[in-house]
């Protein structure tokens, strides 16, 4: 075995903190091996993952079929660029395509490329087919998104940390109040310039705020109306994660089980990641139909990585157990079950004001301020304890286990997260 394999936590923290960039406040814990809903650190010592990399391993850890794909292709043919086809891109684009319904597939790397990508497909899209001047296209985006933490993104970011000192910021965005229909439609009214709604169904680093029942619906019949492009950021809360394999619930075909009775979104712009590669390999897409996604020519956009026959391998492999495991349904049952079992704690506690979520896709909010050390002195208690989440937004701690977890294993990690809150009972 390497030297390198043979690590303690705090020497491998050691050479992060020395030899890489300080970009990240990661929980203090060394992660080695994976597998389902577990991790373990290099010590050995066995932890539920209750983050699953921000939603990117809903399908578990190292899960066979997809680290099979994986080795498979790697072995094959792992990279032409886009100068020449591969024989596995086309077979991603037209499984991906049927299980979305949409025409057109472009395929990138990470989920801020893939918003990138989507907001210079929408630009595009305005200019030649709507006839908006060139240069005027504005784009409407939410106040508390986080959408990314590229040069563009994060000039309509509000989050101080993420946007100052990387001036000067991009324009052509207007912010708006999250799940209000009336400040989108007063923006709307604002200019005849509007190209498109940028939104997250479930705004996730945020705090896990669900919006309104019917907001999203409402929010695409406005951009019906006005001729503006409806653009979905799904790449924390698609591919199941949710309890549907979309949270905007467009062409979901785990909604007859489950069906809230929303009417069915389906957005003119959708971005995909994380899960898309079940956390082996970066793999995002954005899919659009033909009307919108014909603007985009040879040389308008490209990834040298992009497409490349070991992500497409993955995409498959990723969805199709997704939907042969049913992890949509399982999302469903066990989130509803996750917030009924807190719901019982927070009736009697003074630490917690509140649960919500959706799906497997859940946070509490811690009672103090965002200012406060609370969340994350109570992360570090559960990864005592054996369960690894981490703060967000200073006072709200999120949960997102694999969807792959099992009914008994959720209720061992709730015991798990009622023990160590009441440890901060005031």
């Amino acid at each position: 075995m390497a030297t390198v394999d043979q690590l303690t936590s705090q020497q491998a923290i050691a050479l992060e903190d020395k030899y890489g960039a300080h970009n990240y406040h990661p929980l203090p814990v060394v992660l080695s091996k994976g597998e389902g809903v577990y991790v373990w650190d290099v010590e050995g010592k066995k932890y539920f993952d209750f983050l699953s990399a921000y939603s990117a391993v809903n399908q578990g850890h190292c899960h066979p079929k997809i680290v099979g794909a994986m080795t498979s292709q790697a072995q094959t043919l792992t990279l032409t660029s886009r100068a020449f086809y591969n024989d596995m891109l086309g077979k991603f684009e037209k499984y991906a395509t049927e299980t979305f319904n949409y025409d057109k597939l472009l395929p990138m790397n990470t989920g801020a490329e893939a918003v990138e990508t989507a907001l210079k497909l929408c630009r595009k899209w305005a200019y030649e087919v709507k006839g908006i001047d060139e240069n005027e296209a504005e784009i409407i985006v939410c106040e508390n998104n986080f959408h990314g933490r590229t040069t563009t993104i994060i000039s309509f970011s509000n989050d101080p940390v993420a946007r100052k000192n990387f001036g000067p910021y991009t324009k052509g965005f207007i912010k708006i109040e999250y799940d209000n229909l009336k400040a989108l439609e007063e923006a709307f009214n604002s200019s005849s310039n509007i190209a498109g709604f940028l939104v997250e169904p479930i705004q996730g680093e945020a705090g896990v705020y669900v919006p309104s029942e019917g907001y999203l619906a409402a929010a695409k019949e406005l951009c019906k109306k006005h001729n503006v492009l409806f653009i979905a950021d799904e790449v924390q809360t698609g591919i199941a994660r949710t309890g549907r394999l979309l949270a905007t619930c467009g062409n979901c075909d785990c909604v007859d089980k489950h069906c809230s009775g929303t009417p069915e979104v389906k957005a003119d712009i959708l971005i995909l990641g994380k899960a898309l590669s079940g956390g082996a390999y970066p793999v995002s897409v954005v899919l659009a139909n033909d009307d919108i996604m014909g603007v985009i020519k040879p040389g308008n956009h490209g990834s040298t990585f992009g497409g490349n026959p070991v992500a497409a391998a993955i995409g498959i492999a990723a969805l199709e157990v997704i939907k042969d495991e049913e992890l949509a349904d399982n999302a469903q049952e066990l989130g509803e079950l996750f917030r009924a079992e807190l719901a019982k704690f927070i009736e009697t506690s003074s630490i917690v004001n509140g649960v919500r979520g959706k799906g497997l896709l859940n946070a509490i909010l811690i009672n103090d301020t965002e200012d406060s050390s609370t969340a994350w002195d109570i992360c570090i208690a559960l990864r005592d304890n054996g369960l690894l989440a981490k703060p967000t937004h200073g006072n709200i701690i999120r949960f997102a286990p694999p969807l792959v977890m099992t009914k008994e294993q959720l209720l061992e990690c709730v015991a798990i997260i009622t023990k160590t809150l009441k440890q901060f009972e005031k």
